[in-house]
């Protein structure tokens, strides 16, 4: 499907875009409209991810497509944006794949590694060849890392971790996990006494992730429970870049980026079901999209969709300045999920029962939102990373 004209003859989004930042929405729309869009509706119904696209989703750049050098592509803040809204116009397991091999894993990589593991880890992941993972969330809750009981302690020259993570995407296809645990020792400084990030290859013996069944979202995408049993490193395995929480939060950042744009390409799909719907049913004799109500629906939520790109393209361009703070991300965040749910369940309304059947994409869109809503942090946390920004006190 086609971003509907009718959209475009209201939203002219082009217009403030560079030919560049064009040129990859309109590469990873056809990468989504060709390849993920007639095998979805399948995937999600049977939870299968299809790992062949990985190697295609390299070769076209989108892997790590923000970084630069490595085999990245460098693309600016708005080109990574509009790939991710384009994306997750398909689904959203697909912008996260994006978001956790680029956004988290090969971002961790490229931010805290030595020259040595970026080398070895960074080309082979922006092709498409290795895949990584970040593993951050515990099962005792995600949004409190400060509380995490995964320890990394000194044995000879090495490391060794013990511990569980939870909801860690792709741990059980990665091949390398970035694994943030807590350390105790001495020798490495004041940061010796905090998180800290290890590059763990998935074959080390005691690293073992079992992907999580009974999701009724996230369906074509893999999330995993990790377990850590004496887990064995050797020293170079620690970044050595990486002290405390700022480390995983510099990632997560990134990732919450992506999710700005992403949401509003789930929230653009919708919006364009409920239109195809709305000007092809015919009720009482005319389409429903002749009825106030109907009409006012689609007002308030194309209203909504603009505002929301609209803000991305902002935060983008505040990004691309090194300007971008964490409480404006959470501004983004907070707004695109939590919007795109609504439209989403507006569409819903509009298509009426057959809303609910896979014909069209809305149901899928509103479970997978359900699950962005609460990964890279929930709804509350971003409210009190604002409040806190706002009145300078901490509710946390």
């Amino acid at each position: 499907m086609t971003t509907a004209p009718r959209i475009d003859a209201v939203f002219d989004l082009d217009a403030l875009l560079t030919p560049e930042e064009r040129d990859w929405q309109q590469r990873a729309r056809a990468f989504a409209q060709e390849r993920i869009l007639p095998v979805i509706e399948e995937d999600f119904e049977n939870a299968h991810f299809r790992r062949e696209l990985i190697a295609e989703l390299g070769a076209a750049g989108f892997l790590g497509m923000h970084l630069t050098g490595y085999g990245c592509a460098g693309a600016g803040a708005v080109a990574y944006g509009l790939a991710c809204l384009e994306l997750e116009a398909a689904d959203s397991g697909w912008r996260t794949f994006v978001s956790v091999q680029g956004s988290l894993a090969m971002s961790a990589i490229a931010k805290y590694g030595s020259e040595e593991q970026k080398q070895t880890w960074l080309p082979r992941m922006a092709t498409g060849d290795a895949v990584g993972c970040f593993a951050l969330t515990e099962p005792q809750g995600g949004s409190d890392p400060a509380a995490m009981t995964t320890t990394a302690r000194r044995d000879g020259d090495g490391w060794v971790i013990d511990g569980a993570k939870r909801w860690i995407g792709l741990a059980s296809l990665a091949d390398v996990a970035v694994v943030w645990a807590r350390v105790d020792d001495p020798a490495l400084g004041e940061g010796g006494r905090a998180v800290r990030g290890f590059l763990v290859p998935t074959a080390t013996p005691g690293f073992t992730a079992t992907p999580i069944t009974g999701k009724l979202s996230m369906r074509a995408s893999v999330q995993c429970d990790v377990a850590l049993d004496d887990v064995r490193l050797p020293a170079d395995a620690i970044l050595p870049g990486a002290e405390g929480l700022s480390g995983p939060f510099g990632c997560l950042n990134e990732a919450r980026y992506g999710i700005i744009w992403g949401a509003m390409g789930a929230a653009r799909s919708c919006l364009e079901a409920a239109l195809e719907r709305a000007t092809g049913r015919e009720v009482f004799g005319k389409p429903i999209g002749a009825n106030q109500l109907t009409q006012a629906k689609l007002a308030d939520m194309l209203l909504e969709v603009e505002k929301g790109i609209l803000l991305a393209l902002h935060l983008g361009r505040l990004k691309e300045r090194g300007a971008l703070t964490p409480a404006q991300i959470s501004v983004g965040k907070l707004n695109s999920v939590r919007e795109a749910l609504e439209i989403a369940h507006q569409a819903r309304s509009i298509l009426a029962g057959d809303g609910i059947t896979n014909a069209y994409p809305v149901m899928r869109h509103a479970a997978n939102l359900e699950s962005v809503r609460t990964y890279e942090g929930t709804d509350e946390i971003h409210q009190l990373v604002i409040g806190r920004a706002l009145t300078g006190l901490s509710a946390f």
